[in-house]
């Protein structure tokens, strides 16, 4: 019964004003500290991540890699000033970006990585996955 209600009534009501009253105070919070976005593509033989990295440069990116996990961060920091007669104007930004992944069916030693255009790549070859021999015994 309450599926059958339009979409903009469900949302307005008093019980979700209260329950998103934090987020209606201080904005959306999650979705301006996001980390970057990234896609991962299974190509067969290999995995292709591609993950957006707008605004950075190449020496501003790290890849770690520990155990059967690769983190990717990438951190910057700007800073602006500029005085004309009677003021002074001085900006200061920071930004700072990490995601892991789980690489245990990924050869790590042959990771290649390309950053182009905002956009960060890394070819990850995957680890040969070794089929069981199956036999049938037969019974006497």
């Amino acid at each position: 019964m309450f599926d059958l209600m339009p979409f903009g009534r469900r949302e307005n009501n008093l019980f979700n004003y209260f329950d998103n009253m934090e987020k209606n105070f201080f904005g959306d919070l999650s979705q301006s500290f996001s980390a970057f976005r990234t896609d991962v593509i299974d190509n067969g033989d290999k995995y292709l991540l591609k993950a957006e990295l707008p605004g950075f440069k190449k020496e501003d990116i790290k890849i770690d890699i520990e155990g059967d996990r690769l983190t990717v961060s990438a951190e910057h920091k700007d800073e602006t000033e500029e005085t004309k007669d009677n003021y002074i104007r001085r900006e200061r930004r920071y930004g700072s970006f990490s995601r892991s992944f789980d690489i245990s069916d990924v050869k790590a030693k042959e990771i290649s990585a390309e950053y182009k255009d905002g956009v960060l790549e890394l070819s990850m070859p995957k680890v040969e996955t070794v089929v069981p021999e199956s036999r049938r015994i037969e019974i006497r």
